[in-house]
């Protein structure tokens, strides 16, 4: 199941929630109904609306945040109370991983972005099940991993690439992403500036400058059309 189709899903009659969340999760579902089972009878469902915070910066962090509907955005706060966007979690996706390892509070917040279902599993439960079930450890490294890689690959762009390249390469791997010329920004522009380490402005501004060049096509708020993906590729 996809995670569009995750966020879609209304459970049937004698379905519960949480065994639904848990089902959704990279890290878990390629576990057997029976593990499932036991791990959904670890899980807690809360409902957070927009705005409302999931863990702030300095919280303890002593749960694993699975999201079953919704978005989820995490970021951190410079000093200057600036924010710098780390990655938004979809359904399927979690975070508070590293209370996995050993115990230590949040440096960063999470935040929804929309009415979001969240499951919860306290640390204790997450390392017996690591124990129970050890393939369980593997997805989990398997994902910081991929998490890491990005993480990686953002920071070495935004000390060394223009904001223009930074743009355009991001635009170039939603083509990537979506094997299709046509693609919606998965996030506000505020979001993506955060993301990117630039302003708004800047952003409607570069994005204005490669539609003039010929590059793109608005089709709306978020809806882009690549015209020229060699040219993206090429900004500098």
């Amino acid at each position: 199941m996809s995670s569009d189709q995750a966020a879609r899903h209304e459970p049937r009659a004698g379905e519960h929630i949480p065994a639904l969340c848990v089902s959704h999760v990279p890290i878990f579902n390629h576990l057997p109904g029976t593990a499932l089972s036991v791990i959904a009878e670890k899980a807690a469902m809360r409902r957070y609306e927009r705005g409302a915070f999931i863990h702030r910066a300095g919280d303890t962090s002593d749960k694993l945040f699975i999201v079953y509907t919704g978005k989820i955005k995490v970021y951190r706060l410079a000093d200057n109370g600036k924010e710098q966007l780390l990655r938004i979690l979809r359904p399927g996706d979690f975070t508070g991983e590293l209370a996995l390892f050993s115990p230590s509070t949040h440096d960063t917040w999470a935040e929804a972005m929309q009415s979001s279902d969240v499951c919860t599993i306290h640390q204790a439960d997450v390392r017996k099940l690591l124990l129970q079930f050890p393939d369980i450890s593997l997805h989990v490294l398997a994902e910081l991993s991929h998490r890491l890689s990005i993480s990686e690959k953002q920071t070495a762009v935004i000390a060394t690439a223009s904001i223009n390249a930074r743009l355009a390469r991001y635009l170039a791997s939603l083509v990537e992403h979506h094997g299709d010329a046509r693609v919606t920004l998965p996030m506000s522009r505020r979001n993506l500036a955060s993301f990117l380490g630039t302003t708004p402005e800047t952003v409607s501004r570069r994005l204005g400058e490669f539609e003039h060049a010929g590059f793109i096509q608005q089709t709306g708020t978020r809806s882009i059309r690549i015209l020229d993906l060699d040219a993206l590729l090429l900004v500098e």
